[in-house]
C-alpha cells in the first residue's frame, strides 16, 4: 500500500495537535520535570565526582550532563501521550474524521512534540552544563589534570548542543513506537527498554567486536556519543555518528508508525 504524502491541510493539523498537547493534562508539569530532573541529576553529578590526578579518565562533559539519562524518560512519556492518550480516550477517531490523512497528524505530532521537547532541553542542558562549568574546576578539573585552562570549548558546546538534539530525537522514537503500538503502557515500556535495558545487554556480551557493535546500534549509546569530549579515537562511533544512528531509529520509529496508522483502523 503507498503512502501518500499529500500535506496541504498541515497547517489546520498543526494548530490542532499544538492545541491537544498543549491542554492535555500533565503536559506542563512533565516539561518541568524533565527540567528539574535533568538539572539535578546533573548538579549532583557534578558536585559528587571529582578527579584526583592526571588524566584521570572523567570526561567532563558526561559527569555534567548525566542528567540526561533521566530527562530522557520524561519526554519519552510525553510523546507517548501525545499518540497514546488519543489511542486510549478513542478521541482518535475524532481526530482521523476531521483529518482523514493520517501522515499529516502524525507529522503535525512530531513537529509539536520536537518544539515542546527543546523548549524544556535547552534550559534543562544548558543549566547543567553552566552548573558544571561552574563546580567541576574545584573537583580537580583542571590544567593540572590535563583538562585545560578552560572547560568551555568547542567540544563541549557540542555535547551540549548534541544533547539537546539528543532529547528531541528520543521523543520521535517515542512518538514513532507509540504509533506501531497504539498503546501507551506498552509504548514506554518499549522505549524505556530500548534505551536502559540495551546497554546492560551490551554490557554482558563478551566478545570485544560483538560489545562494540551492540554500542554502535543502541539508541541511547550511540546517541549519548555526542556528550564525549576526551578519547574520541577509543569511542565506538564519533559524535555525530552516534546521533546519526539515534536519528535512524527515531525517523525509522516514525516511517513504521505512519505505515501503521494509515494502514489500521483507528
Amino acid at each position: 500500500m503507498s503512502v501518500c504524502l499529500d500535506f496541504t491541510d498541515f497547517p489546520d493539523a498543526l494548530h490542532a495537535e499544538w492545541t491537544k498537547l498543549r491542554t492535555l493534562a500533565g503536559t506542563a508539569w512533565l516539561l518541568a520535570a524533565a527540567v528539574v530532573l535533568t538539572v539535578g541529576l546533573s548538579a549532583a553529578s557534578a558536585a559528587g565526582v571529582t578527579c584526583d590526578g592526571a588524566h584521570c579518565g572523567e570526561d567532563p562533559a558526561k559527569v555534567g550532563l548525566l542528567g540526561v539519562t533521566l530527562g530522557q524518560a520524561v519526554v519519552a512519556v510525553l510523546a507517548v501521550l501525545a499518540v497514546g492518550e488519543e489511542y486510549g480516550t478513542g478521541m482518535i477517531r475524532v481526530t482521523f474524521a476531521a483529518m482523514p490523512r493520517r501522515e499529516a497528524v502524525l507529522a503535525a505530532k512530531a513537529v509539536v512534540v520536537a518544539g515542546l521537547t527543546a523548549a524544556a532541553g535547552v534550559p534543562a542542558v544548558l543549566g547543567s552544563a553552566l552548573i558544571a562549568l561552574a563546580v567541576l574546576p574545584g573537583n580537580g578539573f583542571t590544567a593540572a589534570h590535563g583538562y585545560g585552562p578552560h572547560l568551555a570549548t568547542a567540544a563541549t558546546a557540542r555535547a551540549v548542543l548534541g544533547s539537546v538534539l539528543y532529547l528531541v530525537l528520543v521523543a520521535l522514537l517515542a512518538l514513532g513506537v507509540t504509533a506501531m503500538l497504539r498503546d501507551s503502557a506498552a509504548a514506554v515500556g518499549t522505549v524505556l527498554g530500548l534505551l536502559y535495558l540495551f546497554p546492560i545487554v551490551a554490557a554482558v556480551i563478551s566478545n570485544p567486536d560483538w560489545h562494540r557493535h551492540a554500542e554502535q546500534i543502541g539508541p541511547m549509546q550511540a546517541g549519548l556519543t555526542v556528550q564525549t569530549t576526551i578519547d574520541l579515537a577509543q569511542q565506538p562511533l564519533s559524535p555525530w555518528q552516534g546521533i546519526g544512528v539515534l536519528a535512524v531509529w527515531a525517523f525509522g520509529a516514525l516511517a513504521v508508525g505512519a505505515v501503521v496508522m494509515r494502514s489500521r483502523d483507528a
